[in-house]
């Protein structure tokens, strides 16, 4: 019914940008909370950032004043832009979206991206 589709990995040296970007697209009547969350090998998977439809940030404490999550509520689509990587941000990272799904009634879903690739070498 609704979809999340990543872009944006990869592989970069330390100190390097990325942007990642997870379009959802479906039966979307509206999103509430977007996220993104990280899984290293060996690791749990934890949240990175989330932002609220109205615009408010969470980040984890790791990646303050480094990441920054946007999200465009037209395009249903949330960013993560990623600036001075290291390697410790190595992980597989998945867009998260809380949404309110169109049928014939509107029910609440969580959804998850297939995740996305981000390499740092130092």
């Amino acid at each position: 019914q609704v979809q999340l589709v990543e872009s944006g990995g990869g592989l970069v040296q330390a100190g390097g940008s990325l942007r990642l970007s997870c379009a959802a697209s479906g039966s979307i009547f509206s999103i509430n909370d977007m996220g993104w969350y990280r899984q290293a090998p060996g690791k749990q998977r934890e949240l990175v950032a989330d932002i609220t439809s109205g615009g408010s940030t969470n980040y984890a404490d790791s990646v303050k004043g480094r990441f920054t999550i946007s999200r465009d509520n037209a395009k249903n689509t949330v960013y993560l832009q990623m600036n001075s990587l290291k390697p410790e941000d190595t992980a597989v990272y998945n867009c998260n979206a809380k949404v309110l799904v169109k049928g014939p009634i509107v029910v609440a879903r969580e959804y998850w991206g297939q995740g996305t690739q981000v390499t740092v070498s130092s």
